[in-house]
């Protein structure tokens, strides 16, 4: 259709990684501009002024992989406006590749008003009504660029409304039949499902075509419907499916357990001073993928996934010393520096 086009700035940018680099991860869904006030601590409606950032979890999955000397790319949908052709940009200028980038002229490029309240809690305001990640429909998908992908990693905010829902499970399907790792982070957010009983059977209703799971206590509790996110056995026998590779439980600051078929345990934090939380899950995300991507044995042996879940770990805290999300994503020096390692040169 004419209203829709393909990223004119993508160059094929992402279209040749495989023959250089076999650990492309491709992340799928939203990419939208979220406006955090200028001063914290204060509800939207007390608000002075905002500051735009580029945010949305799996592009921030995909820059944070790329930050840290990965190979990523992002496929999408945006607005055929300012907002739009600026992300995609964005995207670029971090080395992301956006072969995947679709523009639509009928609907806008997604916003997000964001304010961390007194509280320490956060009150997202979202303008998608319907934004243009929400009608990415199948025909568009970059079949090439999912067949590359060493690993395919995705949210459940595709997943609330077509066409977009059906292009995911489509993607899913080509990336599988290729080869690649699914990786499936929920990211629950509430506000955009139409009830809380519609995000939990979508959520799930993807949960066992995933290889690796990441979860967060909260999301443990919204899932089961159980009080304790602490209870391995809620997390094993309500959330472990027989094709999982790894379901990672996310504990904030605290750390982060981990489940496989052979082995599970803990890692702890890396203590820091944070300044604004904003992005650390997706630091953490983009810390564990992009060891993966480079090693697929960290599945069989536990040493190996608990010193790339440290780094993972330490991602999501260099994150939260700086504001915003993906000015905020760590490079490698700066994850190892925090580790006490000396980078390798």
């Amino acid at each position: 259709m004419a209203e829709d086009h393909v990223s004119c700035d993508s160059n094929d940018h992402a279209s040749n990684m495989k023959g250089a680099n076999d650990s492309l991860v491709v992340c799928f869904g939203e990419m939208l501009i979220d406006f955090v006030p200028t001063v914290a601590g204060v509800s939207l409606a007390e608000a002075p002024a905002f500051k735009k950032a580029p945010g949305g979890a799996p592009a921030n999955v995909a820059v944070g992989i790329s930050k840290l000397g990965g190979s990523s790319a992002f496929m999408g949908k945006l607005g055929d406006d300012e907002f739009g052709y600026m992300l995609s940009d964005i995207l670029k200028q971090n080395n992301v590749g956006n072969s995947g980038v679709r523009f639509d002229s009928t609907a806008r490029t997604a916003l997000a008003f964001v304010t961390l309240r007194a509280d320490g809690e956060r009150e997202f305001l979202f303008f998608r009504h319907p934004s243009a990640d929400m009608l990415l429909r199948e025909s568009e998908l970059d079949i090439n660029l999912l067949e590359q992908a060493r690993i395919f990693h995705y949210g459940s905010i595709s997943l609330i409304s077509e066409p977009c829902r059906s292009s995911q499970f489509a993607a899913m399907r080509i990336a599988k039949k290729s080869g690649s790792i699914l990786s499936y982070d929920p990211n629950l957010r509430l506000a955009l499902w139409p009830s809380a009983e519609a995000a939990r059977e979508g959520i799930m209703s993807i949960w066992d075509q995933a290889d690796v799971i990441k979860i967060s206590e909260e999301e443990i509790t919204f899932l089961t419907g159980c009080d304790d996110p602490n209870d391995d056995k809620v997390v094993l026998d309500k959330l472990f499916h027989p094709n999982l590779k790894l379901l990672i439980v996310t504990e904030g600051s605290k750390g982060c357990r981990y489940y496989t078929k052979e082995f599970k345990g803990w890692v702890p934090g890396v203590k820091v001073k944070p300044v604004d939380t904003t992005g650390a899950g997706d630091a953490f995300v983009g810390g564990m993928l992009s060891n993966l991507a480079s090693n697929l044995n960290l599945f069989e042996d536990e040493k190996l996934l608990r010193e790339a879940l440290l780094f993972a770990n330490a991602c999501g805290a260099v994150t939260v010393t700086e504001r915003g999300a993906i000015p905020a994503l760590p490079t490698k020096d700066a994850v190892l520096k925090l580790l006490g390692k000396v980078p390798a040169r």
